[in-house]
């Protein structure tokens, strides 16, 4: 192994969130039909998988390399995967349900850090005419936009225009920022920390609390056309939709707690900022509150859109979360976390790729992510846009969150929002 730099402080901050209780991973499932590696009666040829595999790997360096301690902190060293482990069958599930509870399970453990941090799981049986797929990324490595290249680099894509590359480490930064700016920059960061710290927005609720073991994913897909005709004259976006259908599902899960619906409900919701040289994580964070008590539907939506137009600008001028620049912010936010108020829960949207992917000339015909659960948050969704449809995942903690009666609400939502 030859050592590399040292990993960027916010990229040793996301692997400082990962442990025991936290797995801190970009996870996407998915269903392949048969072509390619996938034979006609649905079994997989995983030699062949790992031959076309193999030089699409080298030439992704995230997925060629460990992290070595080095003091406190850790580098990058070189090493090959073994794609007999990194690219591996597991046992078969029944359908869809079934990988969902694979899903789930992963969420609870970690990619073994003596080995690259990736993996690409094979589930026969998650269809009756292909197989299931999970790809596993760590967030150390990409967050959500430079996952999604990764695997358009993995896979083959039938694009409509060519594929977006893998965010570069070499891009040439931006020209820095002027002193003003700087100045207001460090007085809303210290606005957004003590905010972090001592907020208590949220009351006593089941969504927030210590997390279990016990892991729950769902998967939704809705049409991004009639999504789209329904919510841009009300002034929305997709993510708009999105955040007004995980309110739905909000309601929903009290509802089925029987506890008492505030008038909003505060979601983090991250921002991708422009990409530069230096690290694999380039996010910003916006505070969306969730209008629950609002009835108008459609006017709903509208104070959602309100509220990101606003934010979102703001969001990207801030730029990364100031304890999650570098590991010792990330420890603080850590073990604040794990009490805080702020934040009810996890919304992410990532674009996805514009045409059709293969992996190894299998299509692939459905897409979902997953979002990851930290600090005493207890539920996230995630969505990727693919093939002219906005796929969807919950995950909750199961032991406190009725993850059915949230994927009832939100896909009742959607409905709405496309008929």
């Amino acid at each position: 192994m030859v050592t590399r730099a040292r990993l960027a402080a916010v990229d040793e901050a996301n692997f400082t969130l990962d442990h025991a209780g936290q797995v801190n991973v970009f996870l996407v499932a998915g269903l392949v039909r048969p072509g390619g590696f996938v034979g006609a009666d649905g079994l997989p040829d995983m030699p062949m998988l790992r031959r076309g595999l193999s030089e699409r790997i080298e030439t992704l360096p995230q997925l060629c390399r460990v992290a070595v301690p080095v003091g406190r902190r850790h580098a990058w060293a070189e090493l090959a995967p073994d794609l007999e482990h990194h690219v591996r069958a597991i046992p078969a599930v029944r359908g869809v349900g079934g990988l969902e509870q694979v899903c789930a399970g992963l969420m609870c453990v970690p990619l073994p850090r003596d080995r690259p941090l990736w993996e690409l799981l094979v589930v026969p049986g998650a269809t009756t005419d292909g197989l299931g797929i999970v790809l596993r990324i760590h967030h150390a490595i990409a967050d959500g936009m430079s996952a999604v290249a990764i695997a358009r680099t993995l896979f083959q894509e039938d694009a409509q225009r060519a594929p977006a590359p893998v965010p570069s480490a070499t891009r040439p930064a931006a020209p820095g920022p002027s002193l003003a700016q700087r100045s207001q920059r460090m007085a809303v960061g210290l606005q957004r920390t003590l905010v972090t710290v001592i907020n208590h927005g949220v009351g006593q609720t089941a969504l927030l609390g210590p997390r279990s073991a016990l892991h729950g994913v769902r998967f939704l897909d809705v049409g991004l056309g009639s999504l789209t005709s329904h919510v841009r004259p009300l002034g929305g976006t997709v993510n708009d939709a999105l955040l007004d259908a995980v309110a739905a599902g909000y309601r929903a899960a009290l509802t089925a707690l029987s506890e008492p619906i505030p008038k909003s409900l505060p979601v983090s919701v991250p921002v991708a900022l422009t990409r530069h040289e230096g690290s694999a994580n380039q996010v910003g964070v916006m505070l969306v509150r969730l209008p629950l008590d609002e009835t108008d539907a459609d006017h709903r939506l509208r104070l959602i859109a309100g509220q990101t137009r606003r934010e979102k600008p703001r969001a990207r001028a801030q730029g990364t979360l100031e304890l999650m620049r570098g590991p010792v912010g990330a420890r603080i936010m850590d073990v604040i976390g794990r009490r805080q108020r702020l934040v009810a829960g996890f919304v992410t949207n990532v674009p996805g790729p514009s045409g059709t992917l293969r992996l190894c000339g299998a299509p692939v015909a459905a897409i979902w992510p997953v979002a990851v659960l930290a600090a005493n948050v207890r539920s996230g969704v995630a969505a990727l846009s693919y093939e002219g449809r906005l796929w969807c995942g919950i995950h909750v903690d199961a032991a406190s969150i009725p993850g059915s009666a949230f994927a009832e609400g939100m896909a009742q939502e959607l409905i709405r929002l496309t008929t």
